[in-house]
Parts: C-alpha cells; sequence; structure tokens
C-alpha cells in the first residue's frame, strides 16, 4: 500500500507529520511518498523544507492521500495544476485525508460535494466557502465519509490518521501505533473540544 502526501508552499509542519508519524510507524505495511507540484524542496509555513519525491506529472499510483492544510491553502484554491491533480487522483485512492483547512481544497475541486466534512475550526468559513454543496459539520474532531475522511485543525489530523489505520488496517494495529508513539488517542470523532472557536481565526503573537 502506497500513500502520498501532497505538499505545497507555507503548509502546516503538523498536519502532514503527525498522521506521517503514525503510518510511518506501520513499517513495511505501508511506502509513504511526498508530492509537490515540482519535485524537490517544499517550505512549510514555520520554514523547515520538505523534499517532494516527485512532482504531479510523475507521481505513481496512489492507495491513500493526504492533504495537509495551513496558510499555503489560500493560494493554492487557485492552483488548476493542484485541483486538477487532487480531481485525477483522489477518485481513484482508497482513502483521501485532509487535515485541517486540506479541506477546502477537497471542496474546491468538487469532490466533497453530498459529503459531510470538517476542518479547522478557527478558519472554518475558509472551507465552508469552498463548497455549498457539502454537508459541513462545524463540532467534529473528524468526519469519516467514506472514501474521503477531513479532521479539524493541526493535531486533529494524528487521531484521524489512527481512526484510518484502524479501519484500513485493523483495530490492535491501530492500538499498537498510537502505544508505540506515546500518543494519546481521542477517539471519538463527534467530541470536539474546539468548536467554540468557530471562526475566531488566531494565530499566537
Amino acid at each position: 500500500m502506497r500513500l502520498g502526501t501532497i505538499f505545497y508552499h507555507d503548509f502546516e509542519l503538523l498536519d502532514a507529520y503527525g498522521p506521517l508519524e503514525m503510518f510511518g510507524a506501520l513499517g513495511d505495511k505501508i511506502e509513504l511518498i511526498t508530492i509537490a507540484q515540482q519535485a524537490g524542496p517544499v517550505s512549510s509555513s514555520a520554514g523547515p523544507k520538505t523534499l517532494a519525491d516527485y512532482g504531479f506529472d510523475d507521481a505513481p499510483d496512489l492507495d491513500l492521500i493526504l492533504i495537509p492544510g495551513g496558510i499555503g491553502t489560500i493560494a493554492e484554491l487557485k492552483n488548476d495544476a493542484l485541483l486538477n491533480f487532487l480531481r485525477q487522483r483522489c477518485p481513484h485512492s482508497q482513502v483521501t485525508m485532509s487535515v485541517c483547512t486540506g479541506s477546502a481544497l477537497l471542496a474546491k475541486a468538487g469532490l466533497l460535494d453530498g459529503l459531510a466534512a470538517t476542518s479547522n475550526k478557527m478558519f472554518f468559513e475558509l472551507a465552508r466557502s469552498q463548497g455549498d454543496k457539502v454537508d459541513w459539520q462545524e463540532s467534529a474532531r473528524w468526519v469519516d465519509a467514506g472514501q474521503y475522511v477531513t479532521s479539524s485543525g493541526v493535531s486533529a489530523g494524528t487521531d484521524m490518521a489512527l481512526a484510518v489505520i484502524e479501519r484500513v488496517f485493523d483495530a490492535e494495529l491501530a492500538e499498537q501505533v498510537m502505544n508505540y508513539t506515546e500518543y494519546q488517542w481521542h477517539r471519538q470523532a463527534d467530541a470536539d473540544p474546539f468548536a467554540q472557536l468557530l471562526n475566531q481565526g488566531v494565530t499566537p503573537s
């Protein structure tokens, strides 16, 4: 099984690497690759760069797809190359996951129409404004809509990743990953401790 993470400039570090830590603990059960519009270094919003193994033109087939959010999402909503890549690849995945404002990209691409989804609570309108045919869930740690699984902000993606591991692999393996990483898994998808911050977007000063 192969998981491809889609990187773009000014992505949120933990959006990508929280879930990747969980999937990476699966060892040889899964191959993790990195993809961007062009292969090479991609800067995060915090500064550290990720090296994309593949560009959109030569990315291999993907079983699982992960789309992080971050401040860079705003620019990418106008990036037809990224949106078309998602339209081409996500419908053929077993599961496509988004973290934080990554769901705004899926909505903009029209991939969440008719489905339930969620996004970062403090910047919720950014996602909601991209898809009026999406059943946006204001209070959810993550939403499993089958092929598409969307999570709330930043750390919520790690909870979502464990839930996907539980579904795609098995519950025992998800427990093993949780213990290996010494992570306290918030198991209830509809228990959202940050729902009261809806659209109160702030960043640390």
